[in-house]
């Protein structure tokens, strides 16, 4: 496994084919895409997982954290997310979060971070509010 810098647009091809593969291209691209640090995880060459880095003063966003579904199950993701976090907190990051799916929150607890009180919904599908301080 190898995690590396990778352009937003190898992000969106990722993003498009797992999280909204029946929404237009554009749907998965954030206006924020140029100013974040995307990272991918490659196994044999082939892009598996991905998620993308905003930072703001000391504190950091992850979003987008996609992993091939074919490929899901085989630890992909919790490589990236850790070498994510690795990365925010050697760049001076104290807190991490993110919009967490409500079917997701235990995955993200095994990350140590935890529930805030905030909630809400988009799209049908609802969201938790995760932090971990470093």
């Amino acid at each position: 496994m190898n995690v590396q810098s990778i352009t937003k647009e190898q992000a969106w091809e990722v993003r498009h084919t797992v999280m909204w593969p029946d929404k237009d291209f554009s749907y998965i691209q954030l206006k924020d895409d140029p100013s974040g640090i995307h990272n991918g995880l490659f196994e044999e060459g082939e892009l598996k997982s991905v998620v993308s880095l905003f930072i703001t003063g000391d504190e950091a966003q992850f979003r987008k954290f996609a992993t091939l579904k074919k490929e899901q199950g085989k630890g992909y993701g919790s490589r990236l997310l850790e070498e994510v976090f690795l990365k925010a907190k050697n760049l001076g990051v104290r807190k991490v979060w993110c919009n967490a799916r409500e079917n997701k929150v235990s995955f993200y607890q095994a990350f140590n971070m935890k529930k805030t009180a905030r909630v809400f919904t988009k799209s049908s599908t609802r969201y938790i509010v995760m932090e971990l301080f470093f």
